[in-house]
């Protein structure tokens, strides 16, 4: 399935570090960028691979440096930029929702010191290429309709100190604002819940999604392609885009869930999500050009695939659904 991403290692000049590499899109990030053959690094908190483990081989693993630090420290970000040769940073660590809303300091030292952090660094090296991960929780800053968070406040001051380094340093940068990302190694954050579902009917369980109504599903290997070829290239100022995937309904997605699993005991429950679920994908990919994409359907039925794999293997437990 990782041939449907279009990945050109000629685009690449060096290594490329990937930060919050443990993560979901992270995961995802380290392995297209290892089956397309361009070096890569990995910087994340602690030395956890789980997630990534899910996608690649140990042995393709073993192959990328992995360097542990806090995002927030500055020493450790400079050390793994330097020791990685790092010619591109696709940065995307971050505490999301609920943990921001639990710690706002420890959110704001991840979210934007470790992001002023990342800019430095490029600054330091001159490294040309940086791809960051916005949210759209930071639409909650400027649009009444959409909830304010702390996570949304702290990715849309991201994008304005993204402009300031343009403006007075001459550091470009790509920011992207996914939207409800699926896909296998999302397992946590408020709107991990229609990926949960999917392990679910894989395993057989019957499983409640805490929310309905309008829903959007960007597929983990689509969203970190468009990262990559975000950093495939030089480029100047500071641009912001949406990225969305499918729009569709909680109750859709449900159906089709359904219609690849005919046993699954799928309900669903709540109110609907206070983000905007709609949004245009055209000027993001206007602006990378064609990163790849999947269909919901398609979408689904892989990740469920996938899920029933790891599950006989036993490199996933479906006992404890949250």
């Amino acid at each position: 399935m990782f041939r449907q991403f279009k990945i050109n290692p000629k685009d690449f000049n060096g290594p490329v570090l990937v930060t919050g590499a443990g993560g979901c899109i992270g995961s995802w990030a380290l392995t297209l960028l290892s089956d397309a053959g361009i070096p890569v690094a990995a910087m994340d908190l602690t030395e956890d691979k789980r997630r990534p483990k899910l996608l690649m081989a140990d042995s393709e693993l073993a192959q990328v440096p992995w360097f542990t630090g806090d995002i927030a420290d500055t020493a450790a970000v400079n050390e793994a930029v330097e020791k990685s040769g790092a010619k591109a940073i696709i940065h995307l660590a971050a505490l999301q929702v609920p943990f921001c809303k639990a710690d706002p300091i420890a959110g704001a030292k991840v979210n934007v010191v470790g992001t002023i952090n990342i800019f430095e660094a490029a600054r330091k090296f001159g490294i040309k290429r940086i791809a960051y991960a916005s949210s759209i929780a930071a639409h909650g800053v400027f649009d009444p309709k959409t909830m304010a968070t702390l996570y949304g406040a702290y990715k849309f001051a991201n994008e304005q100190t993204s402009r300031v380094y343009a403006q007075d340093w001459k550091i470009s940068s790509v920011g992207l604002r996914p939207g409800v990302v699926y896909g296998i190694g999302r397992d946590q954050g408020m709107t991990s819940k229609t990926t949960v579902a999917i392990l679910a009917a894989a395993a057989g369980k019957p499983y409640t999604i805490p929310f309905r109504g309008p829903v959007s599903w960007l597929h983990a290997g689509e969203v970190a392609s468009a990262f990559i070829q975000a950093v495939a290239r030089d480029r100047s100022g500071a641009e912001v885009f949406d990225i969305n995937g499918v729009a569709s309904t909680v109750e859709q997605s449900v159906d089709l869930i359904r219609k690849i699993s005919p046993e699954a005991k799928i309900d669903i429950s709540g109110d609907a999500l206070p983000f905007p679920m709609a949004l245009s994908d055209q000027p993001v990919r206007a602006f990378l050009g064609d990163y790849g994409s999947i269909t919901i359907e398609e979408g689904i039925r892989q990740t469920h695939d996938m899920f029933t794999t790891l599950l006989s293997k036993g490199l996933i437990s479906a006992d404890n659904l949250a």
